[in-house]
């Protein structure tokens, strides 16, 4: 059809004007109507048995954006996908070292994603550090 416009669906991240500009995190995010929405409960650093892997923060931290990844994975998405972190820190950890660790894999291509982060008395899981929730959205193919 000669002139036609096609209409893309896209999934928008905004960092709008009058809000702190940030390379780490955006404000607001559109996801269209037909995209898959993807929510992954609290991750936290522990294995496949639930067993906490380290009483470091930072190996906590990474294995919990890896299991967030799997869950993901399992659902056909992934760390790419991802619209909104929850990030939960536990108030005796370094958060500097959790950020540290996990920043890198929060980004993903493009505009960064939303990010909520809280530093909370103690998480569910015994020896727990931090625990991070996503909510993905894929679009359809």
């Amino acid at each position: 059809m000669a002139g036609a416009t096609v209409d893309v669906m896209e999934i928008k991240r905004m960092q709008p004007a009058g809000l702190v500009q940030s390379p780490a995190f955006s404000h607001v995010a559109i996801v269209p109507a037909g995209a898959a929405t993807i929510y992954v409960g609290g991750q936290n650093g522990v294995d496949d048995t639930g067993t906490v892997v380290s009483d470091d923060v930072a190996e906590q931290s990474v294995r919990a954006v890896e299991n967030a990844s799997i869950a993901l994975e399992a659902a056909g998405a992934s760390l790419a996908d991802v619209i909104q972190w929850t990030v939960l820190i536990a108030e005796e950890a370094d958060l500097h070292a959790a950020y540290g660790a996990i920043a890198p894999r929060l980004a993903g291509p493009g505009a960064p994603p939303l990010v909520t982060a809280a530093r909370v008395a103690g998480l569910g899981v015994p020896g727990a550090l931090i625990e991070v929730s996503v909510i993905a959205a894929v679009l359809p193919d």
